[in-house]
């Protein structure tokens, strides 16, 4: 009895570690559509208030949620009392600093930092593009990672079932 109560045991808790790191791709994906969201705010507040940016950046800053409200602070913060750094580093800077710890893939942390040097840049017009451009690199990003999705999460909850029952076999 007690060999059946630790096979149940077993085999639920590899299907949910399996489960959960569906969800993790999940909720990774939606970290990806929201830095976008944030990204597109950013990006309109530039075109039509035209703010300078550490405005610009405590705006956008004031209508979203953590760990990215205080990174883009801490930015608007950076950016108001520069000193002889450039808007391209204090981003950089501060990407590395505050969203170092948000579980971000290099590249993804690499598109952000990128996402910053096109606002660092003094022509409007050019920017714009160079912003559009950008989005469009997250907007591909964000599919790949959605048609990706589906068959790892499936692949996790495979193997979390299997792994169980594999040990299930080892241990009787």
């Amino acid at each position: 009895m007690q060999k059946l109560i630790g096979s149940i045991l077993v085999l639920t808790a590899t299907a949910g570690a399996g489960y959960l790191y569906g969800e993790g791709l999940k909720d990774y994906l939606r970290q990806m559509e929201y830095l976008r969201y944030i990204a597109g705010m950013i990006r309109g507040q530039l075109e039509y208030t035209g703010a300078p940016l550490q405005e610009l950046l405590m705006d956008v800053s004031a209508k979203i949620k953590e760990p990215y409200k205080s990174w883009l602070e801490h930015t608007a913060r950076r950016t108001a009392k520069r000193t002889d750094a450039d808007f391209t580093e204090i981003w950089k800077g501060c990407v590395e600093k505050d969203l170092g710890a948000a579980g971000l893939k290099k590249e993804h942390r690499e598109w952000i930092r990128d996402f910053g040097a096109f606002l660092g840049q003094g022509d409007r017009e050019t920017m714009g593009r160079s912003i559009e451009l950008s989005m469009k690199q997250m907007d591909l990003m964000i599919r790949q990672q959605r048609g990706e999705l589906a068959g790892k999460r499936k692949i996790g909850n495979w193997l979390g079932v299997m792994s169980g029952l594999f040990l299930i076999i080892l241990l009787w």
